[in-house]
């Protein structure tokens, strides 16, 4: 099980056909309390977090998501265009457990949603 914070059309329709073909079950959030909530409620094995997001406010719910204890253990992961240096720095000091540029989440989409 994969939570999916991702509010982007594109990226999100890319996540449903991989996981569909991956055999992968994933739930989408797209607001911090939601992700939260069904963090707490579904334990997925990570978090994929779009991190140009303004919607879904990934670092402030990476920081949430980790400074919970029952929560910590879930895996963050994020992706962001590869130019936004500042916002991969801020990810990762966050506590995001990795974090890549598109193109790269894309090329590893299906290996990340059968992990």
């Amino acid at each position: 099980m994969l939570l999916i914070a991702v509010d982007d059309l594109l990226f999100s329709s890319k996540i449903r056909t991989a996981a569909k073909h991956a055999g992968a079950e994933i739930v989408f959030a797209r607001t911090p309390a939601e992700i939260l909530q069904q963090a707490r409620a579904l334990r997925p094995s990570a978090v994929i977090f779009d991190l140009n997001s303004e919607r879904v406010d990934p670092i402030d719910t990476i920081r949430a998501l980790k400074a919970d204890a029952g929560l910590a253990g879930i895996a963050a992961i994020g992706f962001v265009s590869h130019v936004r240096a500042d916002i991969i720095d801020a990810a990762r000091e966050a506590g995001a457990d990795e974090v890549m540029a598109r193109s790269a989440f894309v090329t590893r989409l299906g290996e990340i949603l059968r992990s």
